[in-house]
């Protein structure tokens, strides 16, 4: 029990930072969305290497370095995961945290959906109608506001796509995490170095800013690390129920703090994919169940 009650506080300290993330990214919000990204890459490195050091996972690193198919592979993450990253912090210096708060919404049935269709999972009748309620939310969504939500689609496609292929890659997550952030490093440091020449770099112009934007490596390293530590103690429905957390606290900071503008369509384009997610739920719990019955 104690085991598993530490599972779920990693879990839930890990969601409770990546959903009131867009309250850092604001406090840097005079800063780019690139100009973060780069920003995040480096000092992720910093972070990560000093945390892979420290838990002498220098052998496992070396090894994934010499692997030249695994290092293809997260290359390919890697980029995944930056571009998500730059969507998603061009989102909340734009005051479009609500839609990037429906993007992570959508990602748990999005990641069923990939499940099936490249892992060849079966899907089980629930889950069938929640990712066919899913869609009508967002074919409500594109019908009622007249826009596609390019955003919430892209942060749910790129960050599913991480998923899939990250779970059939084998390597560690820190070991992983390190190794995608020292292969776009150069691409950071470049983009870092052209800023300067240009004279647009905003590091080293406001101490405040300077002094917050190293935290950036932290905050993307920390929560997937109580994220693996909580995933390994708990079941899969008890993650799968934990990680709507973050969207929640993304919804709920888009509304009440960043005061963004939420009509009635927008609100039951909302409570369309809320119920795909409730049934998703329901789904994961009697499953968990089941094997207890046995």
């Amino acid at each position: 029990m104690d085991d598993t009650r530490r599972g779920i506080f990693a879990a839930l300290a890990a969601f409770t930072i990546w959903g009131l993330a867009p309250l850092y990214f604001k406090a840097v919000g005079t800063v780019p969305a690139d100009e973060i990204v780069a920003h995040r890459v480096l000092w992720s490195v910093v972070f990560l290497a000093a945390l892979v050091g420290f838990m002498r996972q220098g052998p496992a690193l070396r090894a994934a370095f010499g692997n030249r198919r695994l290092l293809r592979t997260l290359l390919f993450t890697a980029l995944l995961t930056g571009s998500n990253w730059l969507v998603f912090v061009w989102a909340i210096t734009h005051e479009r945290v609500l839609e990037g708060s429906l993007g992570y919404f959508i990602n748990p049935l999005l990641s069923v959906l990939l499940g099936r269709l490249f892992l060849g999972e079966r899907l089980r009748p629930l889950q069938k109608l929640a990712v066919a309620i899913a869609a009508c939310g967002v074919a409500w969504r594109i019908a009622a506001v007249g826009a596609v939500p390019w955003i919430a689609l892209f942060l749910a496609l790129t960050f599913g796509i991480y998923g899939l292929l990250r779970k059939r890659t084998p390597v560690d997550a820190i070991v992983g995490l390190c190794v995608e952030t020292v292969l776009v490093l150069p691409l950071a440091v470049g983009w870092l170095g052209w800023l300067y020449l240009t004279g647009d770099l905003h590091f080293g112009h406001d101490l405040h800013v300077d002094l917050l934007l190293p935290i950036a490596g932290v905050l993307t390293a920390t929560p997937l690390m109580l994220f693996a530590f909580g995933a390994r103690r708990l079941p899969l429905a008890t993650v799968g129920f934990l990680q709507y957390l973050a969207p929640s606290l993304n919804f709920l900071l888009a509304i009440f703090v960043f005061h963004e503008a939420f009509d009635a369509a927008r609100l039951a384009g909302f409570v369309i994919i809320w119920c795909a997610l409730a049934l998703y739920t329901a789904d994961l719990l009697r499953a968990s169940r089941a094997p207890s019955r046995a």
